[in-house]
């Protein structure tokens, strides 16, 4: 079970043992690397609650530094998911979409038959095509185009940099009127060496653009402890478990979800207790269904950030792909092109109605559902449900759906 700081117990209720064995007598200076279990959304359960709400009466606000959603969802800024038309459909939704600003909306004017001569070419190509056509450079009047262009729909408009490029573009899209800035890496510290004379410096940055600011990822408790303690407004928490996403594979770095929420979201209840400053967490990336969201929250998460889902909708502009946001690496890709195909609208994605079984349809419905299940009625509130460690979950009892005999 998952109480108070939500470290993890086996079965037997004891606390996990070392995977490995003492080898002997070693000297004061050697440490003997011990491995920690750590757990994804395949591995654990939400315990119902004692109590019970109905649905229709649980709030599922997301407040981010002054700006309130309804849904705490947010698109990833990838590419295949993200455009001006995308973001302001999801703001009509009630959530919250973000613009790669060192993508195709800002290399090109004109980027549909950028997106039809991705989504044509074969599989063995789609990489090599990609790192050529993201060999444009950006240019600065498209990113001025494309944040016009979000605020004339009416959508809270949010934008994504590397950190490389924070400190050139972070005054430019203050000027052209973006409202949040997301600065986006694979892994974000705060403690950083390198050969530059003075690098990103995350409070000097919140305190010169004077927006709020989102930072990730990481997935550490201390990590998370010092970028709030720069000023930030959010985090994103997740390395690698994106589904177009190869950073696990070529690097070998990450930690599975559930964990990583975990202990990022230990470090802001801590973090707030010290401070009285509340800074969300936002789970990003491996989300597939309605329980993923619900177990994300029920880990202490206060939103969600999804890609390859929202690629799937008809209003996404990857015509039915997707792919991860280092794929274009010139020297390592670090993501491969998926075809995901179209599941249906963003509105039925988010908020149904829906005919599908398989829980990737009507979002919001099953956080609402499984808040009222376990007597949540905010979303703060389901932060406190009991999660158990449950790698059956899926599997118990459904014979008949693995042998392909379900609807």
């Amino acid at each position: 079970m998952f109480r108070g700081q939500r470290r993890y117990r086996d079965g037997t209720g004891e606390p996990t043992s070392s995977l490995i064995p003492f080898l002997g007598v070693l000297s004061t200076l050697a440490q003997l690397k011990e491995l920690k279990r750590a757990y994804g959304f395949d591995d654990v359960a939400i315990a119902p609650g004692e109590i019970t709400v109905n649905p229709e009466g649980v709030n599922t606000a997301f407040t981010l530094d002054g700006h309130e959603f309804k849904i705490p969802f947010l698109a990833s800024a990838m590419d295949a998911v993200v455009n001006p038309a995308f973001a302001a459909e999801l703001h009509r939704l009630g959530g919250l979409a973000v613009l790669n600003l060192d993508g195709l909306q800002t290399r090109y004017a004109d980027t549909e038959e950028i997106y039809s001569d991705i989504a044509s070419k074969p599989r063995e190509e789609a990489t090599a095509f990609l790192q050529k056509v993201y060999s444009q450079p950006v240019r600065d009047d498209l990113i001025c185009r494309r944040v016009e262009e979000i605020k004339a729909s009416g959508a809270t408009c949010a934008v994504s940099v590397i950190p490389a490029n924070t400190k050139r573009l972070a005054p430019m899209v203050k000027e052209a009127g973006a409202e949040i800035l997301v600065v986006q890496s694979t892994v974000t510290t705060v403690k950083h060496i390198s050969k530059s004379l003075r690098g990103l410096i995350f409070s000097e940055l919140v305190e010169s653009i004077g927006l709020p600011v989102l930072v990730g990822n990481t997935v550490s408790p201390e990590v998370t402890r010092q970028l709030m303690e720069q000023g930030v407004s959010g985090i994103l928490v997740g390395v690698g478990p994106g589904a177009a996403c190869t950073s696990r594979e070529v690097l070998g770095i990450g930690v599975p979800q559930v964990t990583a929420t975990i202990q990022t979201a230990f470090a802001r209840d801590q973090y707030f207790e010290d401070t009285g400053r509340y800074v969300p967490i936002i789970t990003d990336g491996g989300i597939r269904t309605g329980g993923d969201v619900c177990k994300s929250i029920a880990a202490g998460a206060d939103a969600v950030m999804i890609g390859t889902p929202f690629a799937q909708a008809k209003e996404a502009p990857g015509l039915g792909f997707n792919w991860g946001m280092a794929t274009p690496h010139a020297s390592l890709p670090r993501g491969t092109r998926i075809e995901v195909g179209t599941n249906g609208s963003l509105e039925q994605i988010l908020l149904g109605p829906s005919s599908l079984t398989d829980g990737t349809q009507n979002l919001v419905g099953a956080l609402e559902i499984s808040m009222g299940m376990v007597g949540a009625s905010t979303v703060r509130e389901m932060h406190d449900a009991e999660m158990i460690i449950a790698p059956s979950i899926k599997t118990e009892g459904k014979i008949f759906q693995h042998a392909g005999l379900g609807s």
